[in-house]
């Protein structure tokens, strides 16, 4: 297919920001889109079928869990639809897009973002959108549904953000939503009903068909009042490139816990409408410096990951950083960019808002908890399903460099006789990794989450509350609740390469598929509890209002600085080291704190109580130490963690 002349193009299109221009120029209209879309075989349908079958039976962690909390069946469903298409002919055979929204349907009866059906060929890779986005607040009169961005050069008569729509394609807004929400996949009914206002207007085909309708009315009251309508067309274009190979096998890859879906959306969110982040990246990746910086805002290396700013708020001056996703093939420089950012940023505390982060890798979500808390972190561990399929991919790859499954083949192998359910659990983060730079900010930290927080990010709050960092606010009544590690078919093709004996057989024209291998567990209080179907609870909730969707989320922000004000800094730290004969003494400076216990080279030195704030103390230690630690408690509570390198 070829790009449509300039007289048929779109004007939004023509005026796009110049970064992502000559990207959705390339687009084109849905009819024109689905007119060379399904050459799938019935032998290439039955293979497809067949390979969802392996996965859904013999890998999918959380299938006893879903057959008994939604009443589905999705591996016998299968079966039927294996049965119907043996009796299929390439003349009797029904459209393809039915056979994909059959297939779609079984992997979504089970509600689980992280296990999908991917569709193949011409849909992979592309997005269906119109040029705007609507979101979702809520006053004393329920409801509202807002127009909240427009494509640069979109026009139409009073349509701007701030106009509230009343009804979809004549359907009433607030049903059309709930109508959405029942097509898609979540673990509870914020996610569901989050999802059903997201795809109004953007959907990734790789998860989704699209849309049945080639355009949609649009009936809004603009901000005159005036009632108006606007019918406008879905446009397909190729959606910007993932940060990670999920195929490849690689760390990242075999760390993954993302919500595809919400991976897809957000890429398509900044191509169309947040094209300054494409201007950033290409300045970072020329060396060149970053250009359209806001006030308070600090430059990042990794503007599609991370945006960080300074916030006024009724309670005071503020660090708010937005973490948008953990889909980075290296965690360490995640971790390294994060905390570069948070020392930018106000010390009297810090909001973490990781609202609408699908996920990513579960190492990175992880390793960034320890910079905020002197506690010692512990990874959440993870378990397989007990099958000989798997048992069979953990005994090859028990000492394989960088995959490392051996810890659970024991456990597995004992299932044979004790028809356990499921491994042992171990983490999945190194611990060494999740601990190795210690606590680095020193304020109060308040987290933000909300119902499209899902798999890594679901991990990251879950520490962030196990370990006691901070409140979590929420603007939903859970998080996405997606509590597994996500491997996809061809990975797990790649882990049984070789073997003749292998289940897995490469799927026609580009389909793809992925499946929760291991489903995570809580720490700390909630041990053992799974994060799947339950997700995060915050300890505070506050609905998104008109203010926060025109105004950069003032009243979220004013509701997080709330949160924060009350709430002392803890601090220690090694001020100064000074050597006299043989030995060292370091000055200890601690604010809000009434102990200090340091240790040296991870053993016990001395313990000093403290009555001055703040206070410094000088403590002896020998000249060949390499590191001291030093632990500030209020009260008896550890509140405050330092590593401190002397040599």
């Amino acid at each position: 297919m070829t790009a449509l002349t300039e007289d048929r193009t779109p004007a939004f299109v023509r005026h796009a920001a110049e970064s992502v221009r000559s990207h959705l120029a390339a687009s084109h209209p849905l009819s024109s889109f689905l007119h060379d879309a399904g050459t799938l075989t019935p032998e290439e349908r039955r293979l497809i079928v067949d390979q969802a079958l392996v996965l859904l039976d013999q890998n999918y962690v959380h299938l006893p869990l879903k057959t008994a909390m939604y009443a589905v069946n999705p591996v016998q469903r299968l079966r039927v639809l294996r049965r119907r298409l043996e009796r299929q002919t390439q003349r009797t055979m029904p459209p393809e897009w039915l056979f994909h929204a059959e297939l779609s349907e079984v992997f979504h009866s089970v509600r689980d973002l992280h296990t999908n059906y991917l569709l193949p060929e011409p849909f992979a890779g592309r997005i269906a959108f119109l040029p705007f986005l609507i979101e979702q607040y809520a006053d004393a009169q329920g409801p509202h549904y807002m127009v909240t961005h427009v494509a640069e050069g979109f026009s139409a008569p009073g349509f701007a953000p701030g106009v509230e729509v009343t009804h979809w394609s004549g359907i009433p807004i607030s049903a059309a939503v709930d109508l959405n929400a029942a097509r898609f996949a979540g673990g509870n009914a914020p996610a569901r009903r989050s999802r059903g206002v997201q795809s109004l207007t953007v959907r990734p085909l790789r998860i989704h068909l699209p849309p049945f309708e080639e355009w949609v009315t649009v009936s809004y009251v603009d901000n005159a009042g005036t009632a108006r309508e606007l019918r406008e067309n879905w446009r397909i274009v190729e959606n910007l490139p993932p940060m990670v190979d999920a195929d490849a096998i690689s760390t990242a890859a075999l760390a993954q816990g993302v919500d595809l879906d919400a991976d897809e959306t957000g890429r398509a969110k900044v191509l169309l409408f947040a094209p300054r982040v494409v201007t950033q990246e290409k300045a970072v990746q020329a060396d060149e410096p970053v250009p359209e910086l806001r006030g308070g805002e600090v430059a990042t290396t990794m503007p599609k990951v991370f945006k960080a700013q300074r916030v006024t708020t009724s309670s005071g001056e503020f660090g708010h950083l937005r973490i948008f996703t953990f889909g980075v093939d290296d965690p360490v420089s995640f971790l390294r960019e994060f905390v570069r950012l948070i020392g930018r940023l106000p010390q009297s505390g810090l909001i973490v808002d990781v609202r609408d982060n699908g996920g990513g890798h579960i190492h990175a979500a992880e390793f960034a908890l320890q910079v905020l808390t002197p506690r010692r972190i512990v990874p959440e561990p993870v378990q397989f399903i007990n099958t000989p399929l798997n048992l069979r991919i953990c005994r090859r790859h028990q000492d394989s460099s960088g995959i490392g499954l051996g810890a659970w083949v024991p456990s597995m192998e004992q299932a044979v006789e004790t028809g356990a359910t499921f491994s042992s659990a171990f983490p999945l983060s190194p611990e060494e990794g999740a601990n190795a730079m210690g606590q680095q900010y020193f304020g109060p930290v308040v987290l933000i989450t909300n119902a499209r927080c899902y798999s890594a990010t679901d991990i990251f709050a879950a520490g962030f509350q196990d370990h006691r960092i901070g409140p979590v606010l929420g603007t939903d009544e859970n998080t996405g609740a997606g509590g597994a590690n996500v491997w996809t078919h061809q990975l797990l093709s790649g882990l049984l390469s070789g073997d003749r004996a292998t289940p897995y057989v490469p799927l026609p024209k580009g389909a793809g598929m992925r499946v929760s291998i291991r489903r995570t567990l809580r720490v700390g209080a909630l041990s053992g509890t799974p994060v799947e179907d339950v997700g995060v609870v915050p300890d505070e909730l506050h609905r998104m209002t008109r203010r926060d969707l025109l105004e950069d989320n003032a009243d979220l922000l004013d509701r997080a600085g709330l949160l924060l004000k009350d709430r002392e800094p803890h601090s220690v730290s090694v001020t100064d080291v000074v050597s006299a004969g043989d030995v060292l003494r370091l000055k200890v400076k601690a604010t809000n704190v009434d102990r200090v216990d340091v240790y040296v080279d991870q053993r016990p030195n001395t313990s000093v109580d403290l009555t001055d704030d703040p206070a410094e103390v000088t403590v002896p230690v020998a000249t060949a130490a390499r590191t001291a630690r030093i632990d500030g408690f209020e009260a008896g509570e550890l509140v405050a963690s330092k590593t401190q390198q002397l040599v």
